[in-house]
């Protein structure tokens, strides 16, 4: 339970929903904000000190003011990373200039075709794949790429990871999820063999590195498998505890994985409040973190696993040691058996259908009637 001891260490700031990207996964682009009713760079000063800064979008350079936006953020955080297509090369290069220390992660779905049929603008690849290449050449460290994996793109996420490999750049992964903030409600693996297929050949690769970092990662994906076998979550989330989201219009969310029809709601508005601690230890965030803690929902997005994994350390520190062993031995790696770690977690979360069997009080001693669901359909 979050406290007055307990700021978050992590901040998604979704600076926009404008969009040049036309993705099949995420809809962002149809719903765009209004560019003058956005967060500016000055309302970002309410923020506490912590210690990561996603800066995402929408395309986070649709806005012409991304530099002061950055600038509030390293003031705010240890390390800054913005999300983008690298649709805006000339901005990316620009800014890379003025923050060299600045991350920066290309979204890429696949080689080029691939790519481009799924992010729906021609050219997309080549322009991403430019502005990397240029920004390890200017001597920026933290840069990278990530996938979302879909039905149609899993075989070209082993050649991505290669890639990386060769370019020595980071490589994150993930698969499509259903959302108010992706205005999608049908992204489903079908071709589920395959796909899971592929994510154990990367399991296999990145247990084979030498980094500690990449083992971890596999236990991530592992993740990933199980969230689209429909698993239980082999850790809680806690989405709301250290990591939180700020939308174009200041509301502040646990997370970005929320769906109206289930439940969604806001922790606050940074507009409301004068500093950030009245907001976060409000009556109405906590309720939202006891919302968290009974969420059906099952989603698996490294915003909300990294933490719990660093949390709870020696569980997936337990998962490393035995299969890198493995990997070492050439033994085969275990992935039937996908483990399920109780930290004491409410066994409801992930339960789609619990308010309609079991009564639930929350922190205000408010007794929720399982025949008024809490969540609706």
């Amino acid at each position: 339970m979050s406290d007055k001891r307990t700021l978050p260490t992590d901040v998604s700031i979704i600076t926009t929903y404008r969009c040049q990207m036309r993705c099949q996964m995420c809809s962002i682009w149809q719903f765009p904000s209004d560019f003058k009713k956005e967060i500016e760079a000055k309302d970002l000063e309410i923020l506490p000190q912590l210690k990561f800064a996603n800066i995402s979008g929408g395309e986070p350079f649709q806005r012409m003011d991304l530099e002061d936006i950055v600038e509030v953020a390293f003031k705010k955080a240890e390390r800054v990373v913005i999300s983008t297509s690298g649709w805006h090369y000339e901005r990316a290069i620009k800014l890379a200039e003025k923050y060299p220390n600045i991350g920066i992660r290309v979204s890429i779905e696949g080689l080029a075709q691939k790519n481009d049929d799924l992010r729906g603008r021609e050219g997309g690849f080549d322009r991403g794949l430019r502005l990397l290449l240029d920004l390890s050449e200017m001597g920026v460290k933290d840069i990278g790429f990530g996938i979302t994996v879909s039905n149609k793109n899993s075989d070209d996420m082993l050649w991505l990871y290669k890639l990386s490999k060769q370019l020595n750049m980071e490589f994150a992964t993930a698969t499509f999820h259903n959302s108010y903030y992706f205005h999608k409600d049908d992204n489903f693996v079908t071709n589920k063999d395959e796909v899971t297929a592929n994510f154990k050949e990367l399991i296999k690769y990145l247990l084979k590195e030498n980094s500690p970092k990449s083992w971890y990662r596999a236990f991530f994906n592992l993740g990933l498998i199980n969230y689209i076998n429909g698993g239980q979550r082999m850790l809680p989330c806690e989405a709301g505890n250290t990591n939180f989201f700020i939308e174009p219009y200041g509301d502040v969310y646990p997370c970005n994985g929320l769906e109206d029809k289930i439940w969604k709601e806001s922790m606050g508005n940074i507009y409301d409040y004068s500093n950030f601690d009245d907001l976060w230890f409000s009556d109405q965030a906590q309720r939202v973190r006891d919302l968290v803690k009974v969420c059906p929902k099952k989603c698996w997005m490294v915003g909300t696993a990294a933490p719990v994994m660093k949390k709870y350390i020696k569980h997936p520190t337990q998962w490393v040691i035995k299969n890198k062993v493995k990997s070492i031995l050439g033994k085969d790696l275990c992935f039937e058996d996908i483990p399920y770690y109780n930290v004491g977690q409410n066994p409801l979360q992930g339960d789609l259908n619990y308010s309609r069997m079991t009564p639930f009080t929350d922190t205000k001693g408010v007794k929720h009637d399982p025949n008024l669901p809490l969540f609706e359909d």
